[in-house]
């Protein structure tokens, strides 16, 4: 898992990605999380586009890009260069279409293809203010987050419920990823100190940690 730090400032930048089918709500999700807007006849969006949101993490200036990316399936060859340093992913579908939900396996493995397989990733049931026509339940979300070892969390973009909480998942969780990772570093230099070893953090190592912290909520 790639990091990207600004020594200088102690802040940290992380990339993040939107992904799902078009029309699911990934635009408006972003607009409501950094803006606190919504807009109702949003168009699909074209390519790629990203905006920077900062959060105070722990004392320290967390710098998230997240990336908006197009759902339609002629701009998939176009969105892929820019799964590469993400360290953070928010895979959307709509409750109210079946066919989203039953897209997320597509879009998990174009995610692994093009990213790191350690991306931080959180499932996201979005468009709950349309209850009455749901056509994917809660249970099904969360079993499919269990199965995937993805977090999970339901949303909606319209009236805000779960926004900023599943966004702030997704960053708390890769910063304290990075925080462990770091401070294992420390500690082995420490013992390595003076014998010229080289220090190499094993990936599993920070996956298992990672998974032992999944966790869903509605």
């Amino acid at each position: 898992m790639a990091f990207y730090s600004e020594e200088q400032t102690e802040d940290y930048l992380f990339k993040i990605v939107l992904i799902g089918d078009s029309a699911v709500g990934k635009s408006n999700l972003l607009a409501r999380f950094a803006r606190d807007e919504f807009y109702p006849n949003s168009k699909s969006t074209i390519g790629v586009e990203f905006q920077t949101q900062k959060m105070d993490i722990d004392g320290k200036e967390i710098k998230a890009q997240i990336w908006d990316t197009a759902g339609q399936e002629r701009f998939r060859a176009v969105t892929s260069a820019y799964y590469r340093g993400a360290v953070g992913a928010l895979l959307v579908y709509d409750i109210s279409r079946r066919q989203t939900f039953e897209s997320i396996g597509r879009w998990l493995n174009e995610l692994h293809t093009h990213s790191d397989m350690n991306v931080v990733t959180i499932l996201i049931g979005n468009k709950t203010d349309l209850k009455d026509v749901r056509e994917v339940t809660t249970e099904e979300g969360k079993t499919l987050a269990e199965a995937q070892g993805l977090f999970f969390m339901e949303t909606s973009a319209l009236d805000s419920s779960n926004v900023t909480a599943a966004f702030e998942t997704v960053v708390k969780e890769i910063y304290g990823i990075l925080s462990r990772k770091v401070f294992q570093s420390q500690e082995l230099k420490k013992q390595d100190v003076g014998n010229g070893r080289t220090v190499v953090l094993q990936a599993d190592t920070i996956e298992q940690d990672k998974m032992s912290r999944r966790w869903c909520c509605s």
